[in-house]
């Protein structure tokens, strides 16, 4: 996935009897927020600083629900029992007994305890889960088309949730939720080019690469020609668009809840302004927003005012 991945430093390390998911059993409530929000901030995500903002209980639940889709991840680059099939076949036998009231993992059961609360369903999180499994089935993908079924599932669905965790009262701000989802993991898949090919992986479709004379062996070993500027001012427009296309359906009734949405969408948008002021810096993977950067688009968007990117003009 595009998304970190790899152990998370200083993610704490909880033994038991499940070589997959080596879950805790039941050891408190106290120790499962802790579990969830080490996790979640050991990641490295740049949702974080949008979540230290809201009110502890939908933050102790986003944490939770960042923390499966990093546990996921996980399975599939870094599986403990080495078998990521195994892994990914446990964590939804897992998801099974959490939507039953019987969870054994923290994560788990911290989505357990609040799933009625904010309305969270197993479907949900069996689709992030299929979308991560989809990169044991295939590392390539022919058309846009293909891609946004992957993006739909990874991240659309996290978008969903998040919907329901922040509060929603219009039933189009999912849709808004999903289209902000999909046009982060755009972004992901071209900042984490460099990663990805290392993994052996490439997400941006093969029709483009094949529209703009682009090599695929090129791009995979970091050394591709004068054709990848223009690929990926292709590529960052297709995101800016998306991102621009999801803003403008978020309904008047829920801007107040969606503060930290919107706050992602300002850090992304100045991310992919980096991506598009230097193209080349994902073939080493350098691209990143300054924290202040992403302080000062959580706290904008926190008090009405989200800060846009120079770039955000052009679509919004």
């Amino acid at each position: 996935m595009a998304s970190p991945a790899g152990p998370a430093a200083g993610a704490p390390a909880p033994a038991g009897t499940s070589p997959a998911l080596s879950p805790v059993g039941a050891r408190g409530e106290r120790f499962e927020r802790a579990y969830c929000r080490r996790l979640t901030r050991a990641s490295g995500s740049n949702f974080y600083y949008s979540f230290l903002l809201l009110p502890r209980a939908r933050r102790q639940t986003i944490y939770a629900v960042y923390a499966f889709c990093r546990a996921v991840d996980d399975a599939v680059d870094a599986p403990r029992c080495g078998d990521p099939a195994a892994e990914l076949s446990a964590w939804r036998e897992e998801l099974r007994r959490c939507f039953a009231g019987e969870a054994e993992h923290p994560i788990t059961r911290q989505i357990g305890k609040r799933r009625e609360r904010f309305g969270l369903r197993e479907e949900y999180f069996v689709q992030i889960l299929r979308g991560v499994e989809m990169d044991l089935e295939q590392d390539r993908y022919e058309r846009f088309e293909d891609l946004y079924r992957y993006c739909f599932r990874v991240a659309g669905m996290v978008g969903l949730v998040c919907a329901h965790v922040f509060g929603h009262s219009d039933p189009l701000t999912r849709d808004y939720a999903v289209g902000l989802g999909v046009g982060f993991q755009l972004i992901n898949v071209l900042r984490d080019l460099h990663q990805d090919a290392a993994r052996g992986r490439l997400y941006v479709p093969l029709d483009d690469l094949r529209r703009f004379g682009c090599p695929e062996a090129d791009l995979m070993e970091g050394r591709p020609g004068a054709s990848f500027e223009p690929l990926m001012k292709f590529e960052c427009e297709r995101a800016r668009e998306m991102l621009a296309h999801a803003r403008r359906m978020l309904p008047d009734a829920d801007r107040r809840s969606m503060w930290p949405a919107e706050a992602m969408a300002g850090v992304y948008e100045r991310l992919l302004d980096q991506i598009e002021a230097s193209p080349r810096r994902v073939l080493d993977g350098t691209v990143s927003v300054p924290a202040w950067q992403k302080a000062t688009a959580v706290l904008g968007a926190r008090l009405g005012r989200p800060a846009r990117s120079p770039n955000s003009q052009r679509i919004v």
